[in-house]
């Protein structure tokens, strides 16, 4: 690892022009690129500079990160420096030591500017908050602020642990979060209702949690439901069974905010989606809120009434896609912290890349590595974390490719791989890709929108329109389905 001058910079004007120049190429940085992926990767990076600013020494504190850094982003960082220097300016990464040493660096202080460090000041653990997304919150007490109804108070069922600050925000939930976090600031105005969807484990419940907690903090008085929609079809059969559909309306058409998940689930009930209608009516028309999820968009909901999915998709609708990369990152080690655990930032880099469909999946790994780490009083390492998720790691090895279906799919059908991207749209090619999609959605862990982009960048809504084409003609046409499954065996091995 290159020395570099033990001078500091209030006597070395080069040094102060180097932190100039590196300042420069963060500010750019930070204008460039997604808040989470300039906080987790170039954010603490420590960089030395030559006084004749030929080259730069990026110090990067681990070879996870190092890599990384060098496949996705020493090329970008590189240019940056020769068009902020002027000149060619040559580009270095390297291992920081642990060890404490008196070097002075060029390090990003809380607000973003650059103050020169000595070295042992110079690691950081990961961003974010814990995000705290239990999947058991939802129809019990567990955490609730409230007494429960025998004892004659409202009982809200929010889980008291689920707010916006143990939520980890990244790109995936971004919009999704600001909207609600809108919501429960303003309650009654825009977003009404507000319709998150997205698939299982995203978050979708620890957000509509948190409309409410926020609200309540806010609001002390305000009347707060959080229901899945499975329990409003129990309480609705209830209300039938025992004729009280006066207190079942009195309940419902009173609250201030109702928070409702999985609103895919009143599917072909009839009445209960009737109840819900005139339910939804009543809360609008008082200026109540309503936050619903599903597991897939409004239009795209099976057996619901025209007339509730126009209400659904009347106000804002917003989706959550799986965690990217850093999002993940940033989850592993603030849950891990949660647990009272250090997670290393390489093991959280190595479970993050190699568990990728949504944060239950990530948090079941975590709870893996952790009791495989106290059962045999180990240390968490990358080793470990290979042996306790050895299955999973396993059936990844196994998966198949979008790439691989692209192929097998246009063999098939005898058009050539290139038609799966292209935008051409004849019969004889759009069907073969539309099977091809389908099965991408049903054979891979992949998100609507890594679907769309390597089916040549087109949009989700593409995608999910011929999954569900494709998926209802299956049940319908016995050759199709014939011609699945053969496709099905084939890519399955």
């Amino acid at each position: 690892m290159t020395e570099e001058p033990s001078s500091s910079s209030a006597s070395n004007p080069g040094a102060d022009a180097g932190q100039g120049l590196w300042q420069a190429c963060l500010e750019q940085l930070a204008q460039d690129l997604p808040e989470q992926q300039f906080n987790t990767w170039i954010k603490p990076l420590v960089a030395q500079v030559t006084e004749d600013f030929s080259k730069v020494t990026l110090f990067v504190a681990n070879r996870f990160k190092l890599d990384w850094i060098r496949a996705q982003y020493a090329k970008r960082i590189s240019l940056l420096l020769e068009d902020l220097y002027g000149q060619p300016v040559t580009l270095e990464l390297a291992l920081a030591q642990r060890e404490a040493v008196t070097r002075t660096y060029v390090r990003p202080n809380a607000a973003g500017t650059q103050t020169p460090v000595s070295h042992n000041d110079q690691q950081g653990q990961g961003q974010g908050s814990s995000n705290n997304n239990n999947s058991n919150s939802g129809n019990g007490n567990s955490g609730s602020s409230t007494p429960d109804e025998s004892a004659g108070a409202f009982r809200n069922r929010l889980n008291a642990g689920l707010t916006f600050e143990t939520l980890v925000e990244g790109t995936a939930n971004r919009m999704a979060r600001s909207a609600a976090m809108h919501v429960a600031g303003m309650p009654g105005h825009l977003y009404n209702p507000l319709f998150i969807y997205g698939g299982v484990g995203l978050g979708k419940t620890h957000l509509v949690h948190a409309v409410g907690n926020r609200l309540l903090a806010d609001k002390t008085d305000a009347k707060v439901l959080y229901i899945h929609a499975e329990q409003f079809v129990s309480d609705v059969v209830k209300a039938y069974q025992r004729r009280t559909f006066d207190e079942f309306k009195e309940r419902y058409h009173s609250l201030d905010l109702l928070l409702i998940d999985d609103v895919q689930f009143f599917a072909n009930k009839d009445r209960t989606q009737e109840e819900f209608f005139n339910a939804f009516e009543a809360l609008l028309a008082k200026k109540s809120h309503i936050v619903m999820t599903s597991d897939t968009y409004p239009k795209g909901l099976a057996n619901i009434h025209e007339r509730l999915v126009s209400r659904f998709d009347s106000g804002l609708t917003v989706a959550i896609e799986p965690p990217e990369l850093e999002m993940r990152v940033a989850i592993l080690i603030n849950k891990a912290r949660v647990e009272g655990t250090e997670m290393p930032e390489e093991v959280a880099f190595f479970v993050a890349k190699n568990v990728r469909s949504n944060v239950r999946e990530l948090e079941g790994a975590l709870r893996k590595i952790l009791a495989y780490s106290r059962f045999n009083q180990k240390e968490i390492s990358i080793q470990l974390a290979r042996e306790a998720l050895r299955d999973l790691l396993s059936i990844q090895n196994r998966q198949i490719s979008v790439e691989n279906i692209q192929k097998t799919v246009a063999d098939y059908y005898k058009i050539k791989v290139a038609d799966m991207y292209s935008k051409k749209r004849p019969a004889s090619i759009a069907r073969p890709r539309q099977i091809a999609m389908y099965l991408a959605k049903e054979l891979t862990q992949k998100s609507l929108p890594e679907i769309g982009e390597l089916f040549g960048g087109r949009d989700h809504t593409t995608v999910l329109h011929a999954v569900r084409k494709i998926s209802g003609e299956r049940q319908q046409l016995t050759e199709l389905n014939q011609q699945l499954h053969v496709l099905e065996q084939t890519l399955k091995g």
